[in-house]
């Protein structure tokens, strides 16, 4: 298979500015640097993405994949993304066929930074089949969550950003495959979906994957999950109700509210191995006490 040439365009992730504290002093701070990026696919203009920019052309393959527009990678031929003019510019190998009626249905999403789908969010859903078997146990997903509590990010340093990541737990232990952090978190699982789709005839391919997430489990973060094939997702926030009724029925274990060493579970808890000796309930006097 012939996988799309990509760029390497490079943006700085924050931008230094001066703000005056509690005191009344100035003092510099960082903040994420948002940039504009416009994507054309073959000429045509198609959306304008707000974007930190850390990984441009994963995040238009990313896109494009979850947007349901193009069905195999080896369809783009390449993604050139010039931050001079805030474009990306996707050339693909035959066209999108009927990319008109695909995209003049538009559904705006819960997403931070307004996002967006195109047609109806339940479209194919009902044709996802996720793969039988695969689980987490409790030890994993508490080695997942510290790995993302030590992780060095953009949001310990400037805030105002989301992060997602992709964990593979074929070796026993929950190992972070990528990381990714944007102005939302619709973009950032585009950017982890681009890089999955760049590497599905590799190992990883074949490995346990459960995707994390720092915001909320709305319906498109399901779907997207979904389509991307992963069974276990993982929230520090928690669940709406509609997200709540896809997860149910493609079979997707979605946990939420996971910080320290605790969480909620709300679908298919037979993905997710309890070891009850991982963690102890406090009495009923100490819970009186606190």
């Amino acid at each position: 298979m012939t996988l799309p040439y990509l760029t390497q365009a490079q943006a700085p992730l924050t931008s230094e500015i001066e703000a005056v504290n509690e005191f009344g002093e100035l003092q510099k701070v960082s903040i994420p640097a948002e940039r504009a990026l416009t994507v054309y696919v073959d000429k045509r203009e198609l959306v304008t993405l707000m974007t930190l920019g850390a990984n441009p052309e994963l995040l238009v393959l990313g896109y494009l994949r979850n947007q349901r527009l193009v069905r195999e990678v080896a369809d783009i031929e390449s993604i050139t993304v010039d931050w001079e003019v805030g474009a990306a510019a996707v050339k693909t190998r035959h066209g999108i066929e009927d990319i008109e009626a695909k995209t003049a249905q538009r559904v705006v999403t819960t997403g931070c930074g307004q996002g967006s789908v195109f047609g109806g969010l339940m479209d194919e859903v009902d044709s996802i089949r996720l793969p039988a078997g695969e689980f987490i146990t409790q030890s994993q997903l508490y080695g997942l969550v510290n790995t993302i509590r030590l992780k060095e990010t953009t949001y310990k340093s400037a805030g105002s950003v989301h992060a997602c990541a992709l964990f593979s737990t074929a070796s026993g232990e929950a190992d972070m495959l990528l990381f990714v952090e944007d102005v939302g978190r619709h973009n950032a699982i585009d950017t982890i979906a681009g890089w999955m789709w760049m590497n599905e005839n590799s190992s990883f391919s074949d490995a346990n994957q459960v995707f994390y997430t720092t915001g909320r489990l709305t319906s498109e973060m399901v779907i997207k999950s979904a389509q991307m094939g992963v069974p276990v997702v993982v929230s520090r926030s928690g669940i709406t109700q509609m997200g709540h009724q896809v997860a149910q029925s493609v079979g997707l274990c979605a946990i939420g509210r996971a910080t320290n060493k605790r969480f909620l579970c709300y679908t298919h808890a037979e993905r997710l191995k309890l070891q009850p000796g991982l963690v102890s309930k406090p009495d009923a006097q100490n819970s009186q006490d606190a």
